[in-house]
């Protein structure tokens, strides 16, 4: 039997548990240090992204840091926060598909060093027009595209 494939808006509301904050492993304090990480909730790095206002940027670093401060772990995990925004993302534009206006505006988060991550809807070229709209200036460092100035718009979480 086919299961029904689940929308993106499903997968951002199913917290499955989390958060949790954990112990930082001997295997991952090699890369992150000592102390505890948050595993956050999907539903909360989509409400963090859609903080970024209109002409303003934020990392996925920034995003990482004030989920750990929320929850007082050390770090925010790297690799769920990532998944989660990518998530969010494709929600956003699966209900801005449906007609709805207030959507996350994903592209306002950046990967590390202001790069504009090619995995969200509309890969680099759809996010480009986005930000160059709200006045941010795109521009190519090798296989990169970041935004120039981009320290300039981050807002902190």
């Amino acid at each position: 039997m086919l299961t029904k494939k689940k929308r993106w808006t499903e997968k951002l509301a199913d917290s499955k548990g989390l958060p949790k904050v954990e112990k930082i492993t001997d295997k991952m304090s090699k890369r992150w240090g000592t102390g505890t990480v948050v595993i956050p909730a999907p539903i909360e790095v989509d409400e963090m992204m859609r903080k970024v206002p209109e002409g303003k940027l934020v990392t996925i670093n920034e995003i990482r840091a004030a989920l750990a401060k929320k929850h007082k772990a050390t770090i925010g995990c790297p690799m769920t926060t990532g998944i989660f925004a990518w998530v969010a993302a494709h929600a956003a534009e699966e209900q801005r598909q449906e007609g709805e206006k207030d959507v996350t505006p994903y592209w306002r988060t950046l990967k590390t060093g202001g790069v504009i991550n090619a995995k969200y809807p509309g890969g680099v070229e759809g996010q480009k027009k986005l930000l160059e709209k709200e006045g941010h200036k795109v521009v190519k460092k090798g296989k990169k595209h970041i935004i120039a100035d981009y320290e300039t718009t981050l807002i902190k979480l």
